[in-house]
């Protein structure tokens, strides 16, 4: 049986980075599995659209396709957005059969990766104790987006962090996360002395440039990289797929 295609369905950004990223990503994604057919495709602003995805697979006689969010949390996106797009672009595609993946987190590979960022930003294990971190997520109006970040925080100060705090990028925030800057003024508050900022996003764009502008402004110590094309991130995508696959047998999803 021939493995259904994996169509990585990503935002899109008028940013060009964000693209590249993506698109770095998918190539990771091939290297791990040279036998599977990666695509990739945007809801807005890039090209190739996601309609456009699957019609050209339909056309080259692909009948099966796993589109996997690249998405960090169920929000909008992963609740409406993306199975409204693939069920409109399925209703002119009969022979097509989609099955939406879960979103990519939360996961301990997910938190590898920022590890990593984190090391390459300059943290080291002894720092830990002396140094506060804030998670900064993209944000959203979502509560359940909002609770999973402070969650994975929670976690992390577990991990021997002196302090962590959750932050959200955009204006619009849920559960009374605060932005960055207000997070690492709040460690500061406490008597943090270091403050390291972790972005929590996949590509570079207009919200991690405000989370870069947000630990600039309030004087953070360490700003590591968004999480961008780590080999953890390009595990967790083919866990995901692998996943949806192991459900084939159950009726195709496409809604929450």
């Amino acid at each position: 049986m021939t493995a259904p295609v994996l169509l990585v369905v990503a935002h899109g950004s008028r940013d060009a980075r964000h693209a590249a990223t993506v698109h770095a990503l998918t190539a990771r994604v091939r290297a791990l599995r040279p036998g599977l057919r990666v695509e990739t495709g945007f809801l807005d602003f890039n090209a190739p659209s996601v309609p456009r995805v699957l019609e050209r697979l339909a056309g080259e006689g692909s009948d099966e396709v796993v589109a996997l969010p690249l998405l960090l949390t169920r929000a909008f996106h992963a609740k409406s957005d993306i199975p409204a797009v693939l069920r409109e672009a399925r209703a002119g595609l009969p022979r097509l059969r989609v099955r939406q993946a879960e979103v990519l987190g939360p996961s301990p590979l997910l938190n590898a990766a920022l590890e990593r960022r984190l090391r390459e930003a300059g943290i080291r294990p002894g720092d830990r104790g002396s140094t506060g971190l804030v998670l900064a997520s993209a944000g959203s109006t979502d509560p359940e987006a909002g609770a999973v970040i402070a969650e994975i925080a929670r976690e992390l100060r577990h991990t021997g962090w002196c302090s962590v705090r959750p932050a959200f990028a955009s204006a619009v925030r849920s559960g009374g996360v605060p932005r960055t800057e207000d997070a690492v003024r709040a460690l500061r508050a406490e008597g943090v002395r270091r403050v390291a900022v972790a972005p929590y996003v996949i590509a570079p764009g207009r919200l991690p440039d405000r989370i870069a502008a947000g630990a600039a402004e309030a004087g953070a110590e360490v700003l590591s990289g968004v999480l961008g094309p780590a080999p953890e991130l390009a595990r967790l995508l083919l866990d995901r797929y692998d996943e949806a696959c192991a459900e084939r047998t159950r009726p195709a999803r496409l809604s929450a």
